[in-house]
This record gives C-alpha cells, structure tokens and sequence, in this order.
C-alpha cells in the first residue's frame, strides 16, 4: 500500500487537475454509475464530529477508475486555533479486482483542493461568462482554495474578503499578494462592502446563522455556499436562497444534510421542488442551468464521497508514474 502525505498530495493534485477529475465525479453520481450511502456523521455535545464517507465507483465513461474507496475525517472547530487544519483525516483506496488496499493519504489536503474544484466546476457551468469580480466570505482553509479554483475558470478583476476577524482577512489578503495573482484582493468592514458588486460569492464558514442576506447579493451573481453541512448551520438567510436557482450536488443529500435548503423549506419560503438540479445533471445535458443573466443562482455544496474516492485513485496513478510515496506491507508473503 502507497502512503502519501499533505505534501505529496499537494504536488500531485494541482487545482486544475482536480476541476476536472470533478467535473467527472459530479457527471458519474448523477449518472447513476456511483454507489454510495448517506455519509455518516458522528457528532459530540462539545461540536467536534467525525465523518465516514464510503463509496464504490463503477466503470463508465464519467470515471477514469473504479472501485471501492473511503474517506475518514474528523471535523475539529478549535484546530485553527492551534494551527491546525479544521478537518483532518485520512482517504484509503482499494484495488478494484481484489480489494486490496492502494493508497492512503491525507484527507485534508484532498477535502481542501477537491471542495473547491466541486465549487470551480458548478461555477464554470452556472456562474455568467463575465462574471469577474469575487467575494469571499471566510478567511480560512477553504477561502484560500476557493480564490485559487475561482481564477481557474473567471478571469477575475478583483477579489474582496471578508472574516468575523479583520485580522485574519489582512492576512488573507496579504497572502493572495504572496501568490503573484494578477488581480486586487482587499479586506471588506461588512459583508455587505464584501458582495456589493461581486459577480461570484463563495461562503467558506462555520456559521450556525446567516450571514448572507438577500439584499447583499446582486442579481445575476453566482454563489457558492460551502461552509455550512449540517443541518443545523446555515450561512444564507432563507429569502435569499428562497430567490435564487438551486442547484446541489445531491438532491437527497442537500434535503437532509444542507440547513441552507432545509431551513427556507422549513420556513414555507421553498419546497424540495425548488430544487432546479444537481450540478452532474447539468453537465451530462439533463437539465438546464443558468437559463438569464439577471438569474441569481446558488450552487449549495455538501460534498460527496465520490469526490474523495475518484481525487484519491487520480492522486495514487499519478504517484506511482512519478515514483512518489512510501510503500508499506499490509499483509504477511506466503
């Protein structure tokens, strides 16, 4: 069994890479060629949680690999305070004809590229051709790959972030200049100064309350709610996704996990009806996405197995070409 650790997954699975082993993990789930069960989520009364998610890839022409595979991750809210990343874990892939385990590596350096090429992929199909300028709300892991996955596939003129801690947006903000792109990121006060012009916003936090609201979001803007999976967190307020077009990567997922779907429903603003598609029905030409340039739509992201398990396949083929990683004996020779 290969063992790759967060660096060698980092090299091995550049962000454009990853949008497209996306573009194809969203195409075979909601092609039906993808078995996976409701993850499990373990959660203690202190908010930390554990996350199961297992799921077998089938041959087709959406998925380059087939086979079992599943990621373990623990969801930390205090890590960032200590340094640490807020999801840690691990991704284990198997060989398909046998069984035997492939690959482990680092599930969160996988959860942070993959997450964000999931967000550039429904991006790239729902957000408008021109859209160019950015809000990014949160400041943390995710924010950092969200910017980098939205300047793959927007030639993006500008970027505002906003962070309940200003200190932490300079800091963003300063490391985006670090990275040589080719456009402004800013600080934004308020979220309101953050989104007031943005073509794409992504919410990256853990908030349990809204903190977008209807009137903060142009029309025509795209929107990428990430940061809220469970059911009862929620970024948005529900008049907000109550105007825009839904779209998810798992209709059944978003009705039971996604605050963000369940609360608006739950509040009469929408039904499960509302919901326009899933992302993969879009791609495979099943359904219709951005269909007006005045059409506000939102892209809810809860993050499927499928992802991690078709991210790590990618991640062990390329490894094994270039000789990377520690082979490790599992299983005693006859």
């Amino acid at each position: 069994m290969l063992v790759l650790d967060a660096e060698a997954v980092q090299k091995l699975h550049p962000m454009a890479e990853s949008i497209e082993v996306m573009r194809g993990a969203l195409r075979a789930f909601s092609a039906g060629s993808v078995v996976q069960p409701q993850r499990t989520m373990l959660r203690t009364p202190g908010g930390d949680a554990l996350a199961v998610m297992p799921a077998y890839v089938g041959p087709s022409p959406e998925a380059p690999h087939a086979g079992f595979g599943i990621k373990m991750i623990a969801i930390k809210p205090g890590n960032p305070a200590i340094g640490l990343d807020a999801h840690l874990g691990m991704v284990l892939v198997l060989d398909e004809r046998t069984g035997v385990p492939r690959a482990l590596m680092d599930g969160a350096t996988i959860t942070a590229i993959r997450t964000a090429a999931v967000s550039a992929v429904a991006t790239d199909v729902l957000a408008r051709a021109d859209a160019e300028r950015l809000a990014v709300i949160g400041s943390g892991v995710q924010a950092r790959s969200h910017l980098t996955a939205m300047a793959q596939v927007r030639k993006l003129s500008g970027v505002r972030v906003w962070s309940r801690n200003p200190d932490r947006a300079r800091e963003f903000a300063a490391w985006a200049e670090q990275q040589g792109h080719p456009f402004p990121v800013e600080p934004a006060e308020s979220v309101a100064r953050a989104t007031e012009d943005a073509d794409i916003v992504c919410t990256v936090t853990g908030s349990t309350e809204p903190l977008l609201e209807a009137d903060h979001v142009r029309d025509g803007a795209h929107i990428n709610a990430v940061g809220s999976s469970f059911p009862d967190k929620r970024e948005l307020s529900g008049e907000l996704v109550a105007r825009c077009s839904v779209f998810v990567d798992s209709r059944d997922s978003a009705l039971v996990e996604a605050g963000d779907v369940r609360a608006p429903i739950a509040e009469g603003l929408m039904s499960p009806d509302d919901i326009r598609a899933e992302v993969g029905e879009v791609l495979l030409g099943r359904r219709a996405g951005r269909t007006d340039p005045d059409e506000t739509t939102l892209f809810k992201s809860l993050g499927l197995a499928v992802e991690d398990v078709l991210a790590g396949f990618a991640i062990e083929g390329r490894a094994r070409e270039l000789g990377v990683g520690t082979e490790v004996a599992l299983f005693a020779e006859e």
